[in-house]
C-alpha cells in the first residue's frame, strides 16, 4: 500500500488487509522456484533478471526494483523519505534459509517521548514497560527496558514507592502499575501510531 507521496505506508498496509483489499500489490524480489526447477544456486542478480521478465507493468504484482550504490548515501535518503528502513543484498548471492551475511536489514529508528503506565517483570523474561501517549493516556504498546544498571534500580524503586492502579479496560497480572510522572524516552520504528520494535534506553520524572 503506498501513500499519497507514493512511499510505502505499513500502517495503511494493516488496515487496507481487513478492510481496503482493493488498495493492496504484492511487490516481489525473488524468485527461488520456477517450473519444477531450484534457483537458489543461482546468483541473486540472475534470479532477480528472470523474476523481472515475468512481471509485466502497471499490474497489481509488482518488481522491487533495485537501488545500486553507496549503502550510506541511499540509507541517508530512505530515513529522509520517512520510510522504515532497507535490505541490502550481494548481487552475486546464493540462497540461503535462516541468517546470512550475505544481506543486511537496515531500520529507520526515532525517539519520542510517552507516559509509562507500569513496568511488567517475570522470572526468567525480559522486563518491559508499558506506554501511553502523553496528553490523552491511549496505550501505545511496549517497550523492552535497555537501561543500564543504575538507572534500572532506580526505576524499580520509582514502581515500588509510586504505585497506581491499572487503566480503564487493561487486565495484565504480571504489571507493577505506577502513577503518572514518569516519562519514557522511547526508540522505535518510525511509520506507525503504536509501538514496534521499541526499547526504554532512558526516562525522566515530571517536576512542577
Amino acid at each position: 500500500v503506498t501513500n499519497e507521496a507514493g512511499l510505502s505506508d505499513f500502517k495503511a498496509l494493516r488496515k487496507a488487509i481487513t478492510s481496503r483489499q482493493q488498495d493492496l500489490y504484492f511487490v516481489a524480489f525473488d524468485l527461488l522456484h520456477l517450473n519444477g526447477h531450484d534457483l537458489r544456486d543461482i546468483p541473486l542478480e540472475d534470479r532477480r533478471e528472470i523474476l523481472a521478465e515475468m512481471i509485466p507493468p502497471g499490474g497489481r504484482i509488482q518488481f522491487s526494483q533495485a537501488l545500486p550504490g553507496d549503502a550510506k548515501s541511499i540509507f541517508h535518503l530512505i530515513e529522509q523519505a520517512g520510510l522504515e528502513g532497507m535490505v541490502s543484498k550481494r548481487k552475486d548471492s546464493k540462497y540461503r534459509s535462516g541468517n546470512s551475511t550475505a544481506w543486511l536489514k537496515a531500520k529507520c529508528y526515532t525517539i519520542d517521548e510517552y507516559e509509562l503506565l507500569g513496568v511488567e517483570r517475570e522470572a526468567g523474561k525480559p522486563a518491559f514497560a508499558l506506554m501511553a501517549e502523553r496528553g490523552t493516556g491511549r496505550y501505545v504498546g511496549s517497550a523492552f527496558i535497555t537501561l543500564n544498571r543504575e538507572m534500572r534500580e532506580r526505576l524499580w524503586q520509582r514502581v515500588q514507592e509510586h504505585a497506581g492502579t491499572a487503566p480503564n479496560g487493561m487486565k495484565r497480572p504480571a504489571t507493577q502499575w505506577v502513577k503518572p510522572g514518569l516519562i519514557g524516552r522511547i526508540k522505535h520504528l518510525r511509520g506507525e501510531d503504536d509501538l514496534r520494535h521499541a526499547s526504554l534506553p532512558d526516562f525522566t520524572e515530571e517536576t512542577g
